[in-house]
């Protein structure tokens, strides 16, 4: 289990990271989130060992992480940091063996990775005649070879296409099963409402919101309706309580100040029977991020 207890970081006056505490249980993804500069990477690092930070600690099953700990990390960065001249075997093996990994081992994982990562071209394919996203999922392979306990992916789906984007979610779902720890950050609130267990969102290198992806959403309260009825945009406007409404064909799309203003409407789009549309939901991760990003700060 990685714990991260009240953990800060300094650079001169500039408070990159504010008192940021969440744990990661064996098994569990979390998602790591926040605009450009809010504080990610540089938590990435100090989780890494490589920057130590001003204030807090980093735990790994209770025990500060160290030199005895670093093999059982995997860390996949934004950037690429493959060498292009080398072949997809060469590489995997370098950085297999830097993790006390055995000469057969490694490539018993590698033919077993190559496939199920659906690696287009073989082991003695140079990287750099790979495409972005085939060189996107070998980094990967290099980040799992040596089967690590705590996973760490920044931003694993830059680049990537819908059905390599799949591949790869499918993948990360994957290290759950095995019992990993997962840490990841994406800009893809879609992704992260789809694989995390729990989230949190920092924003100017402060948490703002942490927990249960779906007890996150559930906060903030069904204020979303979706309608179709015979109802125009402008009588809906005027019922009380309804803050947004915005129209897409035949379809209103409608944020409430109060969820408890979606009964009234309800009742008002349907006074003369059936309509096709009443859905009201809760924001979606991606409304959500929007919403506390634009907020301002509490002096």
């Amino acid at each position: 289990m990685l714990s991260v207890e009240h953990l800060a970081k300094n650079f001169g006056t500039l408070k990159a990271v504010q008192d940021l505490s969440f744990e990661i249980k064996d098994g569990e993804i979390l998602g790591l989130v926040g605009q450009n500069g809010s504080g990610k990477t540089t938590t990435f690092r100090m989780l890494l060992g490589l920057m130590q930070p001003t204030a807090g600690k980093v735990l790994w099953d209770g025990e500060k992480i160290g030199e005895k700990q670093k093999d059982l990390i995997g860390y996949l960065p934004e950037e690429r940091g493959l060498y292009p001249k080398e072949t997809i075997e060469q590489q995997v093996m370098y950085f297999g063996k830097l993790r006390g990994k055995k000469t057969h081992e490694i490539k018993e994982k590698l033919d077993y990775w190559m496939e199920h990562l659906q690696v287009k071209g073989n082991k003695n394919d140079k990287i750099k005649s790979l495409s972005k996203g085939n060189q996107q999922k070998v980094q990967l392979i290099t980040t799992l070879i040596h089967e690590p306990k705590l996973v760490i992916l920044d931003e694993p789906f830059s680049g990537l296409d819908p059905v390599n984007a799949q591949i790869m979610q499918d993948a990360i779902i994957a290290l759950r099963k095995q019992g990993a720890c997962v840490i990841f950050s994406s800009h893809n609130m879609a992704n992260v409402e789809q694989i995390c267990d729990r989230l949190v969102m920092i924003k100017n290198g402060r948490q703002v919101l942490a927990g249960k992806v779906q007890d996150i959403k559930d906060s903030f309260g069904k204020i979303k309706v979706f309608l179709e009825s015979p109802l125009t945009k402008a009588e809906v406007q005027a019922v009380l309580g309804v803050a947004d409404v915005k129209e897409h064909r035949q379809r209103l799309e409608i944020t409430l100040s109060d969820p408890a203003v979606g009964r009234k409407l309800f009742e008002l789009a349907t006074k003369d029977g059936y309509i096709p549309t009443f859905s009201q939901e809760t924001l979606t991760l991606e409304e959500i991020f929007k919403l506390k990003a634009g907020e301002k700060d509490e002096l």
